[in-house]
């Protein structure tokens, strides 16, 4: 009897896992709205007006102001 219940368990907490997951990554990709993420390196670039900017939008760009 034992034996049987300690399967019951196991099952519904692998379930229990399951459910959790899906419901996580449906909320991720409803943030994300489907995009792809992007992850730009943490360096900077010296504009000419002096001012230092860093990289930015889908492609990585540095964007001085004025530009």
């Amino acid at each position: 009897m034992t034996k049987d219940v300690t399967v019951i368990v196991i099952g519904l907490a692998l379930l229990a896992v399951v459910w959790i997951g899906w419901v996580q990554f449906t909320m991720w990709r409803s943030a994300t709205n489907g995009e792809d993420l992007v992850a730009c390196t943490a360096d900077a670039m010296m504009c000419p007006d002096g001012t230092y900017v860093g990289r930015t939008g889908p492609n990585c760009e540095f964007v001085c102001p004025g530009e």
